[in-house]
């Protein structure tokens, strides 16, 4: 595969809402540092700002981001400004509220519900916007979500935000949260090297309704926030040489075969990664070697 030519549109597309983005987007959680929040060391603001604008110069229409993703010299939201505002008319910038961090980066107490008017506001100071395209609850374990996201109901017809979304949320969830307001997509943990039974349940809900669905961590799998892992199965390296391709390019090819409504946000802050992953939504698997990794993602526990 020759990455430096393809772009984001090789993927096909899919709506959020009213917004059409290309299936491939970006994931600014990496842009912060070498790993997630504060567990890496902070990256180089230039090199991030590069990262950014390569993506729209490659068709990427959508980015993933929280005021939550920073580390200690960087903020992703205030890159994001800093590198592609005035913003193109058919960027889509999906925000996420919810979990909260301190000042020093530490995990603190999950937004009440009436502190998410605050959160929401944050969002849009960094970005320098007047409203959000997209703004995602992050469940943080509550049993029900119905409070938080009736203040996010609110909060849309207020014209903060433009579409609702759902992350980190079961069945029950999102038929709890279609009752108040739309619901455009969910995003779960999702990918070749995590599998858990009520998000395939979910892929499946969400193709069936038209919602889409944007896993997270689809290409670290279990590395998580600390970043992708570097050892990866025989069926992956397999079919990664069968196209000339490496293995990230072929979890993200899994991913986007798993229906036309799932989208991948790969993060990176490396410019020639970031080219590998656009490129990603190019490799056609056959159904051979989709058989073979469906099978691997079956058996991961």
């Amino acid at each position: 595969m020759t990455s430096e030519t393809i772009t984001a549109d090789a993927a096909g597309t899919w709506k959020l809402g009213d917004l059409p983005v290309n299936r491939i987007g970006f994931g600014a959680m990496r842009l912060t540092g070498s790993a997630a929040f504060h567990l890496g060391t902070p990256s180089d603001r230039g090199r991030s700002i590069a990262v950014l604008r390569k993506a729209v110069e490659l068709g990427v229409n959508h980015i993933d981001t929280a005021a939550f993703y920073f580390s200690q010299l960087r903020s992703a939201n205030e890159i994001i400004n800093s590198a592609l505002a005035p913003y193109p008319e058919d960027l889509v910038i999906v925000a996420k509220v919810g979990p909260y961090r301190d000042y020093s980066g530490e995990w603190a107490t999950p937004a009440r519900p009436d502190q998410l008017r605050g959160h929401v506001e944050e969002n849009l100071r960094q970005l320098g916007r007047d409203h959000l395209d997209v703004v995602n609850l992050r469940r943080m374990e509550q049993d029900s979500i119905a409070e938080h996201f009736g203040v996010l109901a609110e909060l849309r017809e207020a014209g903060l935000i433009r579409h609702l979304g759902l992350s980190d949320v079961e069945p029950r969830h999102l038929a709890e949260a279609q009752a108040i307001a739309p619901v455009v997509c969910v995003q779960n943990r999702y990918g070749l090297g995590h599998r858990a039974p009520v998000t395939d349940e979910l892929v499946r809900i969400c193709g069936e309704q038209g919602i889409a669905f944007v896993p997270f961590f689809a290409v670290a799998g279990k590395g998580g926030a600390k970043g992708a892992s570097t050892t990866h199965d025989e069926e992956v390296l397999a079919v990664a040489r069968a196209h000339d391709a490496s293995p990230t390019q072929v979890r993200i090819a899994w991913t986007l075969h798993q229906g036309p409504h799932v989208l991948a946000i790969p993060g990176t802050g490396n410019p020639d990664h970031l080219a590998e992953n656009v490129a990603s939504g190019a490799l056609r698997l056959t159904a051979d070697e989709l058989e073979r990794l469906n099978r691997l993602h079956s058996k991961v526990s």
